[in-house]
């Protein structure tokens, strides 16, 4: 009797199995029949009929429609039910929290963005994630408690050993050894904390330039520079969680900075940060220099630069390519990639144009020679990673019909 304990289960994971398969197949095809679910998981239209039963039953499919275009009566179409379970992100800068909730199918049902308060305000941080976290549950006609878990995305990343948040001192308000535990207090749901360059690598990975690759480094160029390290299949963080802070590294063409999270600066930063371009644009003769944030400021450098085919604007281009070429040699010694995606708006502003003398640099001066692309995923990316992020767990919970 003791060797058959464990069969009475089998049944019961196996039809989880093969529920969770059905699901993923219409995340990724939408509506379905009986008949074609079937036909993608090799179940037997009478094992695909319980299936669907069940999961209806279970409010994770809706019956909606039938086919068209054919003989005959329409089949029965089915779909995930977007209201089985909703999930939330934020993207934390200097100057706004921007927060959105997704459905369970990924549609994002609701957007708000909060002016981050100045130093001297005193909102205190968990006031500023809640007050934005609820004007994005509010536009989606959400409460609070719909809310299955929450990502927060933010510069630098919280060291595992001591609760703080390093590598962000631009960031005020958010240092604090306890804020994860107030936050933890204030908040209904579970809620994870990533590095924002971390969370654009999600996005290109699950819904972009790099899907489909196991192994690939993101560089993100907008309000600072730094990268996101995909090993395996998975984000390396380093044992700080400062893998990929690459803003600090030491490259030929600037001096050499000591005490470099004092400074909060660093050679790579310096050479090739958005900060660096409207310097480099004057000591190039461009003198019509748009006003703004120097993110923004780089970003219509970098586009104007990429449409001129000579003169100072090009020149500016090319200088720029070599710049970050010469970071990204050093990464791909050490990490030999599959894959380099360019993300942040200093980057993708530039194109095609941009990656293709960034390849051709990048020849020259690494051994390897990884494919370089530009990131698909454009509008918000920090932000529809922690989505992703905040789905993958949701649904791996929610779709488990195993318990």
């Amino acid at each position: 009797m003791a060797g058959t304990a464990g069969t009475p289960g089998t049944p019961r994971v196996l039809r989880a199995m093969n529920d969770r398969a059905a699901l993923d197949l219409l995340l990724e095809h939408g509506p379905l029949s009986r008949t074609r679910i079937g036909k993608l998981t090799g179940l037997s239209k009478p094992t695909a009929s319980q299936l669907l039963a069940r999961l209806e039953a279970a409010g994770l499919v809706l019956a909606t429609g039938t086919t068209e275009g054919r003989p005959g009566p329409g089949a029965q179409l089915y779909e995930v039910n977007p209201a089985a379970a909703y999930a939330a992100g934020l993207d934390v800068t200097p100057g706004r929290i921007l927060a959105a909730v997704a459905d369970i199918t990924g549609r994002t049902v609701g957007r708000y963005e909060l002016p981050t308060p100045g130093r001297h305000t005193g909102t205190p941080v968990v006031q500023q994630v809640t007050d934005a976290l609820d004007g994005a549950v509010k536009a989606a006609g959400l409460d609070r408690g719909d809310i299955h878990r929450l990502v927060i995305g933010t510069p630098g990343a919280f060291d595992p050993t001591t609760g703080r948040l390093r590598y962000a001192s631009h960031l005020p308000g958010w240092h604090s050894p306890t804020l994860l535990d107030e936050l933890a207090a204030a908040l209904p749901m579970p809620f994870e904390y990533e590095n924002d360059v971390n969370l654009a690598a999600v996005a290109e990975q699950r819904l972009g330039a790099a899907r489909g690759h196991e192994d690939f480094v993101l560089l993100w160029n907008q309000e600072g520079l730094g990268a996101a390290l995909v090993l395996g299949g998975r984000l390396h963080r380093g044992w700080t969680g400062g893998a990929g802070e690459v803003g600090f590294l030491p490259v030929p063409g600037t001096p050499l900075v000591r005490q470099v999270t004092k400074a909060n600066s660093g050679g790579y930063q310096e050479l090739a940060g958005s900060q660096a371009l409207p310097v480099l644009a004057r000591e190039l003769g461009i003198e019509e220099i748009p006003s703004g944030p120097y993110d923004e400021v780089a970003a219509a450098l970098v586009a104007r630069a990429a449409a001129e085919d000579d003169g100072p604007h090009r020149r500016l281009l090319q200088t720029y390519a070599t710049r970050l070429a010469t970071g990204l040699a050093a990464l791909v010694s050490v990490l030999d990639p599959e894959l380099l995606v360019l993300s942040g708006a200093c980057l993708t502003s530039g194109g095609e144009p941009l990656r293709a003398l960034v390849q051709a640099e990048l020849e020259e001066l690494a051994a390897s020679r990884p494919r370089l692309v530009v990131g698909d995923v454009r509008e918000h990316p920090v932000l529809r990673g922690a989505l992703e992020s905040a789905l993958t767990t949701t649904r791996d919970e929610v779709f488990d019909t195993s318990r």
